[in-house]
Formats: structure tokens, sequence, C-alpha cells
């Protein structure tokens, strides 16, 4: 447990943390409420099912006018009410959330227009675009419910993004006309409107949370997609009259923002807004094939500039993220693809194997940085695009099976052999916590610690274990740095401030919420087997004490993973096993039961 004293051995902050929100603001969430909204989001996109891309679904825009390239040249052609139920109706069924939950997926983004709504307010057409076209849309709430309800009868939640928003906020036809005209930012009225839009949109779905059938999985809802602000000063206002807006409707809705491709300026945006219970998360889209700098670079190097810890990239992903965490907030890509342009895949000898690698950087990427990521797009209704389609990116084999923690061998959430765990390895890391500080004399309030322990390790195990049943994958935290401040929060108005919150917060609570940091003990004697037995495996024990998990390795040889996998049951401690498999490298992890014999590799 070197590692884990060398930790608690760095010099300890003074953590005189000041009270956050007041008490009758904190959130009510049921628990799965909860893990939908703050599990690490493995996602997927539902381009054009809604918000209509010609590039992506041709036949929609069979009857449209003009060039027909929006969901306004759609809605002004023949036949276009039924035109766009039967798409409604028939691009993403049952089927294909089926099909998702399969593979790990366990969040959905769905753009959606302000005109989708107009089932619950006509008038949110009035003097705008689509004023006169309330026949044509009406239909669209109803559908956009049954998907929620479908996403959640899979494990699935949902993200809503406003995709188009009145005047549309950026150039591109995806924001509801084939217009280039960008309105938005120079219409008081439009942005008072989509303000007025999204307080429609949150009212419902607050309400369905507590109507029966009860709605669970709606994970939050994106204010604006992608908008192109001639001011960020113009922007930045909105965005808090917005937010507001939104906080006086239901204190723990999930926020998410745009960060205009400018990460650190709108970090620093959200790690400087007011106090609040409820996440405020920044949204990248992260794309490497439309600019001329994008082209002229080889895959290689587009790989490398993601994988690479030193490159800009991956530094800049690193700086937000931890300022985001810092203020309780997080990071995300709610965008991204296998894409790369034919410039960049010249003179590459396996064109196949380019392109796994670089989705693989990107996963990478985002599993150490990110709370969540969104491939864009589901599907194409022609075939044979790898790049954007990610049905076709997973059967080709460059996009994993399966992504997230795959368990081989399920076990009890409740049983009292894992309560008796829990407490046994907080008393070990107590012991150690309290025998390291002794040595600096002090005021001391070592109960926080065990405080702390007890909440992250149950918090950990709720992510593991709720609803289990069935899926692929197991939940684990993915806005760490949030739930991490809001418990700290809660803390202090439950026991009051201290010098020693650091204690609960730092040292035990955030040590140990985190599943891939969350590590165990094992017996010397099964390590110790474990080594001889499969030799060429590298084992790299992680021995911080902080939770019921220990990584045993990383490993690129898959085939030695499944020896190792198969092999490890015959070790009567072990009741979970779980790989990671959506990296370069498979972790394998282990639960494991605490002996008397413990020791830990180092």
């Amino acid at each position: 447990m070197r590692s884990f004293i060398s930790r608690l051995g760095q010099e300890r902050r003074s953590a005189k943390t000041t009270p956050g929100p007041s008490l009758q603001e904190t959130p009510k969430e049921t628990m799965q409420q909860h893990i939908y909204r703050y599990r690490k989001q493995r996602g997927v996109n539902l381009g054009s099912w809604f918000v209509l891309e010609r590039w992506i679904s041709e036949s929609p825009f069979e009857w449209a006018i003009g060039s027909g390239q929006s969901d306004l040249d759609v809605a002004k052609g023949s036949n276009a009410k039924q035109v766009l139920e039967h798409h409604w109706d028939s691009w993403i069924t049952a089927s294909d959330f089926e099909w998702l939950a399969a593979r790990g997926i366990n969040t959905v983004r769905i753009p959606i227009g302000y005109y989708h709504i107009c089932a619950l307010d006509p008038s949110v057409l009035t003097r705008t675009d689509f004023d006169g076209l309330q026949h044509v849309f009406e239909g669209a709430w109803s559908r956009i419910i049954a998907a929620v309800m479908t996403a959640q009868s899979f494990g699935i939640g949902v993200l809503f993004d406003l995709h188009a928003a009145p005047g549309k906020q950026n150039q591109d036809s995806h924001s509801g006309t084939s217009s280039p005209v960008v309105s938005f930012f120079h219409s008081k009225f439009n942005m008072q409107l989509a303000i007025r839009v999204l307080r429609i949109l949150v009212t419902q779905l607050v309400a369905l949370q507590t109507q029966e059938p009860v709605i669970n999985n709606i994970a939050g809802i994106e204010l604006l997609n992608e908008p192109h602000a001639a001011s960020h000063e113009a922007l930045y206002t909105w965005y808090k009259e917005a937010i507001q807006e939104i906080r006086t409707l239901d204190h723990g809705f999930p926020i998410y923002i745009s960060d205009c491709w400018m990460t650190d300026q709108y970090a620093d945006f959200v790690a400087n807004l007011p106090p609040s219970w409820a996440l405020t998360c920044v949204d990248h889209h992260l794309y490497r094939c439309f600019t001329r700098n994008d082209i002229s670079t080889p895959a290689v190097q587009h790989i490398v500039s993601l994988s690479d810890p030193n490159a800009p990239f991956p530094q800049m992903f690193s700086r937000t993220s931890e300022k985001l965490a810092a203020a309780g907030s997080g990071l995300i890509v709610g965008e991204w693809s296998a894409a790369l342009n034919p410039g960049s895949l010249q003179g590459a000898p396996d064109e196949h194997r380019v392109r796994t690698s670089y989705v693989r950087a990107q996963l990478d990427l985002f599993e150490q940085y990110c709370a969540g990521s969104f491939f864009w797009t589901y599907k194409k209704e022609r075939r044979g695009d790898q790049g954007w389609s990610f049905r076709e990116a997973v059967e080709s084999g460059i996009f994993p099976n399966v992504v997230g923690m795959i368990p081989v061998k399920d076990f009890v959430r409740l049983s009292d052999d894992i309560s008796a765990r829990e407490v046994a390895a907080r008393n070990v890391a107590s012991d150690q916590h309290a025998s390291y500080w002794a040595r600096f004399p002090g005021h001391y309030e070592h109960w926080r610690f065990n405080t702390g322990f007890d909440q992250g390790w149950n918090e950990a195990y709720d992510f593991f274990a709720l609803d289990r049943a069935g899926k692929p994958a197991v939940s684990e935290l993915g806005f760490k740095g949030y739930v991490a401040k809001r418990k700290v929060q809660e803390h202090i108005r439950e026991k009051g401030v201290s010098d020693n919150l650091w204690e609960f917060g730092e040292h035990s609570y955030s040590a140990v919420i985190s599943p891939c940091s969350l590590v165990g003990l094992c017996s010397s004697a099964g390590c110790s087997w474990l080594e001889q037995d499969i030799p060429g495996i590298s084992i790299s024990c992680i021995s911080d004490v902080g939770g019921p998990f220990l990584k045993l390795f990383q490993s690129t040889d898959l085939d030695k993973a499944q020896m190792l996998r198969s092999t490890i049951f015959s070790i009567t401690t072990v009741d979970l096993i779980f790989t990671c498999q959506n990296r370069q490298s498979t972790s394998l992890c282990i639960h494991t039961s605490v002996h008397d014999d413990v020791s830990v590799l180092d």
C-alpha cells in the first residue's frame, strides 16, 4: 500500500470549504435518475431522426422543395406530414435500441428542433420560418416521448440536444433551414423564444419523472448545438439566462453547453458560474476531416496528436477536465467519428488498421479525460461508410463490439459477505490513514475519512450493481468531480464546516468513486499463483486501498487476457471479473475477498 500512503503523504490542503447552495435547493433524485445522469456515458447520436440531414438519410427529401437539404424544405414539400411521420416511425425502432444496448451503449443523444415541440405549444412557431407548419410537426412530440420510453426499457439514457434554434444558431442545414443566414444572435425575439422552448421542454421532461409510467432516463439537455456566435460575450449572456431559467424549474436538471471549439474559454465560463447543485457540463465536438490542415495531415499524425499525452490536444483535455472537475462539472465529447479525409489516408498500407487505431486513440483519450462520448452517427441510409456509421464501424471491426466494463460473473450487491468486506477494507484504510498522520501533530477528524470511505464505496457499488440483469456492461461513475463536490457539500450541511474536510473529500470519498481506481486487497498466494501459472503476462497490482476491486494487469495481447480470465476462476476469492475492452489495451480486474494474510504487490 505504499502508493496509497505516498499519496496521503502529500501536503494536505486546508479545505475549509464554504457552503454551497441553500439546503432547500438540494435536488431530489431517485437512484435510477442519479445513475442515468452521472454514469460514464458511452453513447451514440441518433442523427437524422428528427432533425434531418440529407447525407445521412436521403428518402425523406424525395418530395422536398428546391434543393432539399433541411427540415423546412421537407416540411414545405408534398405529403410532408406523411413523409416525416413515416420516417420518424421507421428510422429508429426498438430493435435499434436493443442492438445498441447489446454493445454497451448506455446513452443516446437525440437532436431535435424547436418546431418539434409545437404540439406542446403551437405559438413557438409564430413569427418563425416554420410559422403555419404546425400540422406537419404536431406528431413529433409523442414520438419523441415514445423514443425516451423505449430507450429506458433497454437501460439507455437520453441526452436531448437543441440542434435547431429559432433563426438558426449556425449556417448548416441541420439547424432547420437551408439558408446560410444566422439570425439567432441578432434577434432578441429568437433568443428569448429559444429560452421559452427550453422552458417548455424541461417542464415536460421534469413532469415525466413524476407521472406514470415514471421516466428516469433523461440524462440532460444541451442548450444549443454548435452555435456560431459573432460575440462570445453574447453567447455567455444567453447561456447564463437559459441556465437560470432552467434552474428555476428544476434545481437538479443537468445542462450541457457547446464549447464552440474553444474548450479552455468555456471551461472557465462554467467554472465561474454561480454555485449550484446541478451539473453544467461542457460539450466538445472532435472531428479531424474537414479543414485544410486535417486533409493534409497523415492519419498516423492524427493518431499521434490524440494519443501522445504531451501533444497539445491531450494537454488541453487534461487541464480543462481537471478544471471542470474541480468546479463540480465535467467534459464530454458530444460528437466524434471514425471519419478521415482520403487525403489523410494516402499512402496508408492498411486503411482498416489505421481507422481502427484512430478510433482507439479517441476512445482512450475520452476514457481518460471525459465523462462520456457520443459517436456521430448511429447509421446511414446508404451503406458503405465505416467512418460515419456506427453500425458499420462495429460490424467492420474498427469499433469494438462491446464497450464498457464487461462482467463475466455476477455478484450480489447487498450480501452480508460484501458488507463485511467493505468494513474490513475501510478499517485497513482508516488505520493506514491514522497511522500516517500521527507522525504530524495536529487536530484531525479521522471519522470524516471513514464516512467518506463508506459513501464512496457505496456510490461506486450502486453504479456497478443497479439494474444489472441482461446488460453486457456495468455502469460506472462518469461525472466524478460533480458527484464528489456535491457529496462534500452535503457532508458540510450534515456535519458542519471544518479545516479537516480534506479527510472526507480528497483522501477518502474521491479515492474510491472511480471504478478503474477502485482497488482492493488480494492474498499474496493468489497473486503469486497467477504469476507462476501464466508466464508472460505482466501483472501490475494497483495497491491503493479504496474499494473492492483490484486491477490485475493491462495487456495488448487479447489471447493472454482470455487465458487469464478463464484461469482466474479457480481462485476461490474471486466473484467478479470484468474487462475494459474499449481501450488499446485490455485491463482485467477482479473483485476479491479481504484476507488476514494481506500483502500487496507494488
